[in-house]
Parts: structure tokens; C-alpha cells; sequence
């Protein structure tokens, strides 16, 4: 064998026997490109766990936002008929944990005297009616009056936290030249904080802090399509000199329950539309980051 020979195959073993060395580098620079796939379900889990968290946190920040239409001072049902005789709930909910309500005070407009104002009895509370002058006399009935109620104080009973109570008052003659009554209430707790729900609604503006219970006022056959007025006996009875809350209590019960189980129903609705939605929305963007 010649040396020219022997050279080249020396140099051939040498190339074969240096060439393994450089595989592993090879395979260490290809490392993270083959780690892609396996980590991509890793971060998918996370997403995953994720999920309840960022659903919880919605449906807390819903319910944050929901929670205040509901604790107003409030008259159910929201509308009656022009002209007519109703009975109405002051609905007062407690809003807070650590005090109870123990006085309700309700003002009557002014501006639209009513000639008749009577509350019927809640267990539990003592009722004032407080009549004053008026500036204008009012006929009611064939008689003018000179005087009407322009204040209902419920004292004595106590609405616990996490409650609610209702006061009825029968009222009418109801004014056929308005669009609304403004019913200004005093809410007092044992802790002798006074929430004052005197703040009026304007149209197009947002809801005030503290708005003041109204009273929508329509035409008869809306306010009958609507559930919100009392059968013909509550005006022969106010005529009679009696309440004639008993005559209307079904059909306040009924749309006041209605009202309450349309809002809680679409409640939960949004909660699950936004706890789905935001969900979808993490999930999405992990899957894009992928």
C-alpha cells in the first residue's frame, strides 16, 4: 500500500470517528423546537385552571353592579291609572349588615294632593298619619277638602339584615293631569343613620345615588294590561270611608312577585353570559398564543 494510500484512509477513519461528536450539539439546538408540542397542552391545563378564577371574579364584579338596583326604597307596583284609587307597597329593603331598620317615613306629594291616604296594619309597626293645610282646597267626591295626608310613619318593628318589608297604603283619587307621583322616603337604622330616597329620577340622565320612589301614572287600559290597578270595589270602598287595601292585594302581590322574579332571573342570566364570555375569551387567547 503506498503512503498515499494509507493518508487517505487515514484521514477517512478520523472524519467517521469525529463525526458522533458533533450529534449531540445537533440535538441540543433542535431542543426547543421539539419541547413545543408537549408544552402547549401544559398551558392549555393552566388556561384550564384558570377558568373558575376569572369566572368567579366576573360574576362578583355582576353581582357588585346588580346588587344596588335592588335595595332601594321602592313602590310596587310601579304604575296606576289616572283618575283611579290603588294600592301601593312602600317595599323597603335593609342594606346593611350590621343595622336594622326601625323607621320608614314616606312624604306625599304636594304639588298632587291625594283626598284619601290610608295605610293598612303591619304586625309588628305602629303607623302615623300626619295631615296638613292645603294651600289649594281639593275636591274629592262632591266635598272640598282643605286637608290631606301628606305623611306615613311606620315606627316599632325592626327589618333585620338580609330582609325586607313592605307597607301598603291605599290611595287615590289619583291626579288625571300628571304623569307621575314622587314619593319621598326616610329610611332610619338602629344605628340612627337616616338614608334619605328624595333623589329624583331625570329622563336620560343616569339613576340618581338615592332616588326617590315613583309612581307611574297611565291610562286606565295600560295600567289594567299592566297589572297595576286596583278592581272597581277599592274605589267603592275609599267612597265608603274604608281602606279597601284587601280589594287590590292580589294583584299588587302578583306584579310585585313578577317584578322581583323577572330581575333575579335576568340577573342570572348575565352572570352566565359574562362568566361564559370571559372564559371563552381566556381560552381563545391562549389557544392563539399557541
Amino acid at each position: 500500500m503506498s503512503d498515499n494510500t494509507l493518508s487517505r484512509n487515514t484521514r477517512s477513519h478520523s472524519t467517521l470517528t469525529k463525526a458522533p461528536a458533533t450529534a449531540p450539539a445537533t440535538a441540543l439546538s433542535a431542543g426547543p423546537a421539539e419541547r413545543g408540542p408537549s408544552a402547549a397542552p401544559s398551558r392549555r391545563r393552566t388556561a384550564l385552571r384558570r377558568l373558575p378564577l376569572v369566572g368567579g371574579a366576573a360574576a362578583g364584579v355582576v353581582l357588585l353592579l346588580a346588587g344596588p338596583a335592588f335595595a332601594h326604597v321602592t313602590v310596587q307596583p310601579g304604575q296606576a291609572a289616572k283618575g283611579g284609587y290603588t294600592t301601593v307597597d312602600f317595599k323597603v329593603p335593609n342594606e346593611r349588615d350590621d343595622a336594622s331598620t326601625v323607621k320608614l317615613e314616606v312624604d306625599l306629594p304636594t304639588d298632587h294632593p291625594l283626598a284619601s291616604a290610608m295605610p293598612q296594619p303591619v304586625p309588628g309597626w305602629d303607623v302615623k298619619v300626619t295631615k296638613s293645610k292645603l294651600d289649594k282646597p281639593i275636591e274629592s267626591h262632591g266635598e272640598k277638602l282643605t286637608e290631606a295626608v301628606t305623611k306615613i310613619t311606620w315606627t316599632g318593628g325592626k327589618i333585620e339584615p338580609g330582609q325586607f318589608q313592605q307597607f301598603p297604603v291605599s290611595i287615590g283619587a289619583l291626579p288625571e293631569d300628571a304623569d307621575q307621583l314622587v314619593f319621598k322616603a326616610l329610611q332610619t337604622y338602629d344605628n340612627k343613620e337616616v338614608v334619605r330616597w328624595i333623589e329624583p329620577a331625570k329622563e336620560g340622565a343616569p339613576e340618581p345615588e338615592n332616588p326617590a320612589p315613583v309612581l307611574k301614572l297611565v291610562d286606565a287600559a295600560d295600567a289594567e294590561q299592566g297589572g297595576g290597578t286596583d278592581t272597581a270595589g277599592a274605589q267603592a270602598g275609599q267612597q265608603d270611608g274604608k281602606a279597601g287595601a284587601d280589594d287590590g292585594r292580589s294583584t299588587t302581590t302578583a306584579a310585585d312577585g313578577g317584578t322581583d322574579n323577572t330581575a333575579r332571573i335576568l340577573g342570572v342570566v348575565g352572570i352566565v353570559v359574562g362568566v361564559v364570555g370571559i372564559g371563552f375569551g381566556v381560552f381563545a387567547g391562549r389557544r392563539r398564543t399557541t
